[in-house]
């Protein structure tokens, strides 16, 4: 490979150049075809080559390629917003887009601490959020974030910030608690921290409804959300829901938050609203806290560049259109059903297979040293990384990450492949899954 002057995400890696994407695949340089069966990162939820999206974005840049929302709004830009809240759940009433999802949930906590500095409660300034949750990588949302791995080398610089446990059965519910009493009891720690921090002093508690890259496709169980919704009232707590991963369909409705039966303060999107085309994100907030900034200062105390990019919101306009008008979220929830039960014919005996879990097409698949005891494997072993780079090499793009019970121990392969897919291509991605999990984990 010749001297390259990119800076990579590993420093020690080298990595194929992608030229081309068809469908649910991407191709190489030397003509070698990946199935995408993370999306990327949860985003390539149409493919590679959808025509609705790619001919709304070149309409866009030869209509309109800038203009800076300083000066002035846009027609997708105001198009998008009123699609995106007219399917929004609760009273979420104003959208402000972004470029990603870190700049979301940045923007979402800025936006809490903001409200209530306006609805005169300055003291309130605690964020609460939980254990092994991922929200972000600028320091904001690092510092919410509760993945020890990714903390770790920047934690002088991060906002201290309170975490609590994560909602996540597998590993932490006793077998003589039911699922039920595991999700309330889990719920009142958001309580319990609420009252120890002092009752008027916690801004807002965020949360994944459905906890992504760090723990795997895990979702709530029954109740637990409704019980976090109700301590919030309860407190004047503001609930960001962070759906950057898990919204958009990616679960088998276009927000993640509608399975569990509740509705947000404030909540964050991305990944998959631009489906890789464009790079977008959205934070959407209730009239109660548009309202109160409007009616104070009247202006949110923040900003970028790119916010509602003209060409990036043409692209998440085209995007959940096409979401919205073929179903395909309830695609998704037929689909998830398929996967689910190819995961378990494949992997259900496996020894060192602990856990296989999700929503919609959102899955993970948990490793173990020992099923009966749910050990997790000794993480020198380094079996994310291998799987990563053993799926590869079968041709198959996935998402292993380690320290999936506490930033060090444990390990996961995060399955999210594009909503496009054919029953026969996750059979084939499955496959693909369970040759490369072989490669690696026979020996041990």
């Amino acid at each position: 490979m010749t001297h390259s002057h990119v800076f990579p995400r590993h420093c020690h890696a080298e990595f194929p150049t992608a030229v081309g994407g068809d469908g649910c695949y991407l191709i190489d340089a030397a003509g070698k075809r990946y199935f995408d069966g993370s999306g990327g990162a949860a985003v390539s939820c149409l493919g590679h080559s959808n025509d609705r999206v790619r001919a709304a974005i070149k309409a866009q840049v030869d209509q309109l390629a800038f203009a800076h929302t300083g000066f002035f709004t846009s027609e997708p830009a105001e198009e998008l917003a009123d699609l995106l809240i007219a399917n929004a759940p609760g009273d979420l009433d104003r959208v402000y887009f972004v470029s990603g999802g870190s700049e979301a949930v940045e923007s979402a906590i800025k936006l809490a601490r903001q409200y209530h500095v306006e609805n005169g409660a300055p003291q309130r300034r605690h964020l609460i959020a939980r254990r092994q949750s991922y929200h972000g990588n600028t320091i904001g949302a690092l510092s919410a974030g509760g993945n020890a791995w990714r903390r770790q080398q920047f934690g002088p610089l991060l906002v201290e910030m309170s975490h609590i446990a994560p909602c996540y059965e597998y590993a932490d519910r006793p077998d003589d608690e039911s699922a039920e009493a595991y999700g309330q009891r889990v719920a009142n720690e958001l309580e319990a921290e609420i009252l120890r921090l002092g009752e008027d002093s916690v801004m807002a508690f965020i949360a994944e409804p459905v906890v992504g890259a760090t723990l795997g496709a895990v979702p709530a169980v029954p109740g637990y959300f409704r019980r976090v919704r109700e301590v919030c009232d309860r407190y004047g707590v503001l609930l960001i829901l962070d759906e950057v991963m898990c919204g958009m369909g990616r679960t088998g409705h276009l927000f993640a938050c509608e399975a569990d039966g509740v509705a947000p303060d404030i909540l964050c999107i991305a990944k998959g609203l631009g489906a890789g085309y464009q790079p977008i994100g959205a934070m959407l907030c209730s009239a109660r806290i548009y309202d109160t900034i409007a009616c104070g200062t009247g202006f949110f105390q923040h900003g970028h560049t790119y916010l509602g990019h003209p060409v990036a919101v043409a692209a998440g306009l085209a995007v959940v259109s096409e979401l919205l008008e073929k179903d395909l979220p309830a695609r998704v929830r037929g689909l998830g059903g398929h996967l689910q039960k190819a995961l378990e014919n494949r992997f259900g005996q496996h020894a060192h297979v602990g856990d296989i879990r999700g929503r919609g097409l959102f899955r993970g698949v948990e490793f173990v040293a020992d099923r009966t005891t749910k050990a997790p494997l000794d993480p020198s072993l380094g079996v994310a990384g291998k799987i990563k780079k053993a799926a590869l090499a079968e041709g198959l793009i996935c998402y292993p990450m380690p320290g999936t019970r506490d930033g060090r121990n444990g390990d996961h392969v995060l399955l999210a492949p594009p909503f496009i897919a054919t029953e026969t291509e996750l059979d084939e991605m499955v496959e693909r899954l369970s040759r490369a999990v072989d490669a690696v984990l026979s020996p041990v």
